[in-house]
C-alpha cells in the first residue's frame, strides 16, 4: 500500500501555462522525490499593454511518501 501527500504550489512562465506546469514539477522535485501527478487548480495571467506578459498557475502535487 502507497502512502500519499499533496501539496499546493504556484509557479509562473513568461511562454505559457504548460510552462508554468512544467516548471512548478521542475521546482518540487528539487525537494520531492515519486511525484505521481500534478492537478492544476488555478489559471491566471498578468496583462501589461494588451499584451499578456505572465502565465501563473496554482496546481496541487501528488507524491509518495516512502516509510
Amino acid at each position: 500500500m502507497a502512502v500519499l501527500k499533496v501539496i499546493e504550489i504556484m509557479a509562473s512562465s513568461e511562454k505559457g501555462w504548460e510552462d508554468a506546469v512544467k516548471e512548478a514539477v521542475k521546482t518540487a522535485s528539487k525537494s520531492v522525490k515519486g511525484i505521481r501527478s500534478v492537478y492544476v487548480q488555478d489559471q491566471s495571467a498578468v496583462v501589461n499593454d494588451n499584451q499578456v506578459i505572465e502565465y501563473r498557475i496554482n496546481c496541487k502535487i501528488t507524491f509518495e511518501v516512502f516509510l
